[in-house]
Parts: structure tokens; C-alpha cells; sequence
């Protein structure tokens, strides 16, 4: 007769959730919001997202290069929210 705790183990439920472009753009805004407030908001736009990595839109150079700065932060915080790794690296234009 075989134990319950190793039947659980043998059935081991993984929960496997799936995220929109838009799921990590949302999340995106809303860390960029915590970072930068409101006007880091209207300088970031998420683009699209590709193999991992988030591509965003800059209004400038120099908030281009803040958040090139910050990019690793910003990348575990997006990760810490989602329960996974779902962003490897992040690019702007």
C-alpha cells in the first residue's frame, strides 16, 4: 500500500500560468510609476514584447538612458509580480 504523501509527490500539480503583452505591460506601467511617478508614466510606453525581452519607447534620450540605468531592478521587480521570469532584458527606442 502505497503512502498518500508519496501519491502527492507522483501528482504533483504545477500551476502554469500564461501572460498577455498586455499582463506585463500593465505591470511594466505601473513599476515605471513607483520608479519615475507620473512623468516617468507619459516618457515610457511598452512596445512589444519578443523572446523575453520588453521593447519600450523613449521620448527621449535621457529618460532612455534612466531607465537603461535602472533596467535591472526593473526587470526583477516585473518578474517578483509575475511569479516568474517572464522578462530576461529590456530595450528602448
Amino acid at each position: 500500500m502505497k503512502s498518500i504523501a508519496s501519491l502527492l509527490k507522483k501528482k504533483k500539480i504545477s500551476q502554469r500560468f500564461s501572460f498577455s503583452d498586455k499582463d506585463v505591460f500593465y505591470i511594466f506601467e505601473k513599476i515605471i510609476q513607483e520608479e519615475f511617478g507620473n512623468v516617468g508614466v507619459s516618457k515610457f510606453s511598452a512596445d512589444f514584447l519578443k523572446n523575453k525581452t520588453l521593447f519600450v519607447r523613449s521620448k527621449s534620450a535621457t529618460w532612455a538612458s534612466e531607465l537603461w540605468t535602472n533596467r535591472v531592478g526593473i526587470i526583477k521587480k516585473i518578474n517578483r509580480k509575475l511569479g516568474k521570469e517572464v522578462i530576461s532584458e529590456i530595450k528602448t527606442k
